[in-house]
C-alpha cells in the first residue's frame, strides 16, 4: 500500500512543482528569451527524462541498482571535482556548480545526492562486517563529496550531505562518541567557512537583520516575506502573485515557496505542509517494515533528502533560516535538481514495493514443512458399537 500512496503523492507533488514553474517564471522567461515558456517546457523536457529513470528505477531489484551505486559515486565525484578547475566548471553567482557536456548543462552536486545515500547505506549497514581498510576508504570518500562541494563553494548542499551521512551513521547504530566528534568536526568546518567567506557571513548576519541592508543583503529575505505576507489566507490567486513580476529574485528556484505562499495564501501552504509530512510519515512506515537495515537506511537517507530539504527551502522563504541555494525538490525549476528528486522519489517507492511484497514458498519447501498424509489404514476408524 505504501508504495502506490508514495507513487501517487509524487506524482501530485510534481504536477504542483510544474505548475509552479509555470507561474514563477512565466513573466522573467517573457522579458529575457521572448517566450513566457521557455522555463517551463524545458522544466517538462527534464521530468520526462527524469521520468525515464523513475520507471526503471521502480521497476529494478534494489541490490542491482546498490550494486552499481559505488561506481556512479564515484563517477559523478570526479565531475564534481572537474567543476573546481579554472575555466572549466562554469559560474554561477559566484560558484562553479555547473559542467555542460555538449549543450546540456549539469549540476553534480545535485545528481550525487540520491547515490551517495544509496552508497552511505550499504557501508553503514554492514560496518560491523567491514576491514578497518574499506571502512576508512569510503569515509574518505564520503569526506571528498562533501569538501569538494564546499570548494564551490556550495556551502548549504554541503551542509545537507553531511547531516544525511550522519543521520544514516545513526540510524545503522554507529557508537555515539564516533557520531558526535564527527558532529562537532562538521559544525567546526562550517565555522571556519563563513569565517573565510564574507558573503556568507553577511548573509547569516541579513537572516538576523534584514532590513538593516534592504536593498543589499537583505534585498531577498525581505522580498520574499512580503510575498508570503501578501498572500492572507486564500492568497490571491494562480498566477496572480506580484512579487514574481521582477521584485523577488530567482522566483522560479530557491524562492519558489514564496509565489506559492503568495498565490494560495495560507491554506494553500498548509495542504502542502500536509502533503510533505504525509510523504515523510509514509517513509517512516517504509523504513520501519524494511526486511534488512540496508532498505532501511536508504529509506531514511531519502526521507531526510526530500522532505529535510523542503522544509529548510521552506525555512529560507519564511525567514526562519538564512539564505542558503537549496532548490525546493521537485518543485523548483532545474534539470539536474528534477533528475535527483524523480530518482530519490523511485527509490524510497523500490524500498517500499520490497517491504510489502509476499514470501515465495516452492512447493518442495511446503512440502517439507507439512506433515506426511496419514496413509489409509492409519486413519482413524469409529468406535465399535457395545453390545446391548
Amino acid at each position: 500500500m505504501e508504495a502506490r500512496v508514495l507513487r501517487w503523492l509524487t506524482f501530485v507533488w510534481l504536477f504542483i512543482g510544474l505548475a509552479m514553474v509555470f507561474s514563477a517564471s512565466y513573466a522573467i522567461a517573457d522579458a529575457e528569451h521572448g517566450d513566457g515558456l521557455y522555463y517551463f517546457k524545458l522544466q517538462i523536457f527534464w521530468i520526462l527524462v527524469g521520468l525515464v529513470g523513475f520507471n526503471l528505477l521502480v521497476h529494478t531489484p534494489l541490490r542491482f541498482i546498490v550494486g552499481v551505486a559505488d561506481w556512479v559515486l564515484l563517477i559523478v565525484l570526479a565531475m564534481i571535482l572537474v567543476t573546481l578547475i579554472p575555466g572549466v566548471g562554469v559560474l554561477v553567482n559566484g560558484s562553479s556548480r555547473w559542467l555542460f557536456i555538449g549543450p546540456i548543462p549539469l549540476q553534480p552536486s545535485e545528481l550525487i545526492k540520491p547515490f551517495l545515500v544509496l552508497q552511505s547505506a550499504r557501508i553503514f549497514s554492514q560496518w560491523e562486517r567491514l576491514r578497518w581498510s574499506v571502512r576508512l576508504t569510503w569515509l574518505g570518500v564520503f569526506c571528498l563529496v562533501v569538501a569538494g562541494i564546499l570548494l564551490q563553494p556550495n556551502l548549504s548542499t554541503a551542509a545537507l550531505c553531511g547531516i544525511m551521512l550522519w543521520l544514516i551513521a545513526l540510524g545503522a547504530g554507529l557508537p555515539y562518541q564516533q557520531l558526535g566528534a564527527t558532529a562537532l568536526g562538521g559544525l567546526a568546518i562550517a565555522v571556519v567557512s563563513v569565517s573565510l567567506r564574507s558573503y556568507q557571513l553577511k548573509r547569516i548576519l541579513s537572516f538576523l537583520n534584514a532590513w538593516a541592508d534592504p536593498y543589499g543583503n537583505g534585498y531577498q529575505l525581505i522580498q520574499s516575506l512580503l510575498a508570503v505576507a501578501s498572500g492572507g489566507i486564500f492568497g490571491t490567486g494562480f498566477g496572480l502573485s506580484q512579487q514574481k513580476l521582477f521584485y523577488l529574485p530567482i522566483q522560479y528556484t530557491d524562492f519558489i515557496f514564496a509565489v506559492y505562499a503568495e498565490e494560495f495564501g495560507f491554506i494553500g501552504c498548509l495542504l502542502l505542509l500536509v502533503l510533505l509530512a504525509s510523504y515523510g510519515t509514509l517513509a517512516l512506515r517504509v523504513a520501519l517494515k524494511a526486511k534488512s537495515p540496508m532498505q532501511r537506511l536508504v529509506a531514511l537517507g531519502i526521507m531526510v533528502l526530500l522532505i529535510g530539504q523542503s522544509i529548510l527551502n521552506v525555512g529560507v522563504a519564511t525567514g526562519v533560516l538564512p539564505t542558503t541555494g537549496l532548490p525546493f525538490p521537485l518543485m523548483s525549476y532545474g534539470g539536474s535538481s528534477m533528475i535527483s528528486s524523480l530518482i530519490s522519489a523511485a527509490l524510497l517507492i523500490r524500498v517500499a514495493r520490497e517491504s510489502s511484497e509476499a514470501k515465495v514458498v516452492q512447493l518442495d519447501e511446503r512440502r517439507q514443512s507439512s506433515p506426511p498424509a496419514p496413509r489409509s489404514r492409519d486413519r482413524l476408524r469409529p468406535f465399535p458399537r457395545r453390545a446391548t
